[in-house]
C-alpha cells in the first residue's frame, strides 16, 4: 500500500468516529454538496485545508452525489522553501493540484505595513472567487474547523461588540452564484491535529512574511481566546461545545436587540 492510501485509510478508519463522521455529518446537516455541484478546494498550505482536500477526495470517490472537484493552492507570496514543502505535501498526498500566484503579500504590506492582515484576508477572498469563476466552479470550500467556529464567535463578542459566527455556509454578495462552503465546520482541531502527528506529516502554520518577522504573535487575540478556551475546558469539558449550541439555540424573548438584514430591532419595539 502506498504512503498516501494509508494516509487516506486513517481518515475513514482509525479516525472515522473523529474526522470523517462528523465531516459527513457536517455536509448532509447543513447542505453543503449538491448533485453537479463543481467545487474548488482551497490549500493554503496548513493542516486543515489538506485534510479537507482528502476528505472531499474520499467523499468524490464513495458518494452517490455526483459532483466535481478542482484543488487549488494561491500563492499570495510565499517563500521558496514554503511554497516547495506545499507542493511536496500535494505530491505525498496524491492531490492533483493548480498553483496561481498573485502579489497579495507585497500589496497588503504596502497598504498597511502595521498590520496587515485585515486586508490580506479581503485580497484572499477576492483573487480565490475570481479563480472560482474562472474554473466554472459554483462552490468555494474552505478548511475551517470547529475551533475556528467557536474562536471566531467569542472574537466577535470580546472585540466586536456584537453576537455573530463563522457560519457554515455563506452566499457571495459581489459574485452571482458562488457559494462559500466548510465542510470540517464540526471537526475539532485535536483531532486534526492527532491526525497530522499519526501520519508524521508536516504542514505550514502561517506563511504570512508579516507573522514571520513579527515577534508579537504570542499577543494575538485568536491565541488569547485559544488559551481562554483551553482554561475553562479545565473546570467544564464541554465548553466549546456549549458555545457553539447557544449560537442555534438564541431566545431572542431574552436579547437587547438583534439585527436582520442590516436593520437594528429592539426588544422595545414589541414591548
Amino acid at each position: 500500500m502506498e504512503r498516501y492510501q494509508e494516509i487516506e485509510r486513517s481518515i475513514i478508519k482509525k479516525y472515522r468516529r473523529e474526522i470523517w463522521s462528523k465531516f459527513i455529518k457536517g455536509i448532509k446537516m447543513y447542505d453543503l454538496i449538491g448533485e453537479n455541484d463543481k467545487i474548488m478546494v482551497c490549500i493554503s498550505g496548513g493542516k486543515d485545508s489538506f485534510l479537507l482536500a482528502k476528505c472531499i477526495q474520499e467523499l468524490k470517490r464513495h458518494s452517490k452525489i455526483n459532483f466535481d472537484a478542482k484543488y487549488v493552492i494561491m500563492n499570495p507570496g510565499y517563500s521558496k522553501s514554503n511554497m516547495d514543502l506545499i507542493v511536496k505535501n500535494a505530491n505525498l498526498l496524491n492531490l492533483d493540484i493548480e498553483i496561481f500566484k498573485t502579489d497579495i503579500f507585497e500589496i497588503a504590506n504596502k497598504l498597511s505595513p502595521l498590520n496587515p492582515c485585515y486586508m490580506c484576508a479581503r485580497m484572499r477572498r477576492g483573487h480565490l472567487y475570481n479563480k472560482a469563476k474562472e474554473l466554472g466552479c459554483n462552490k468555494i470550500a474552505l478548511g475551517h474547523h470547529f475551533d475556528d467556529v467557536i474562536e471566531t464567535s467569542l472574537l466577535s463578542i470580546f472585540y466586536g461588540s456584537e453576537i455573530k459566527t463563522m457560519m457554515p455556509k455563506l452566499k457571495s454578495d459581489n459574485f452571482e452564484g458562488l457559494e462559500l462552503i466548510r465542510p470540517l465546520y464540526l471537526v475539532k482541531e485535536k483531532s486534526i491535529i492527532s491526525w497530522m502527528k499519526y501520519n508524521d506529516l508536516k504542514f505550514l502554520n502561517c506563511a504570512c512574511l508579516f507573522t514571520e518577522r513579527s515577534s508579537r504573535e504570542d499577543l494575538s487575540k485568536r491565541k488569547q481566546i485559544k488559551e481562554l478556551i483551553k482554561d475553562l475546558r479545565k473546570n467544564n469539558k464541554n465548553v466549546d461545545y456549549n458555545i457553539f449550541k447557544a449560537l442555534d439555540n438564541i431566545n431572542l424573548n431574552c436579547v437587547l436587540g438583534y439585527k436582520k438584514n442590516g436593520e437594528y430591532n429592539s426588544f422595545l419595539d414589541d414591548y
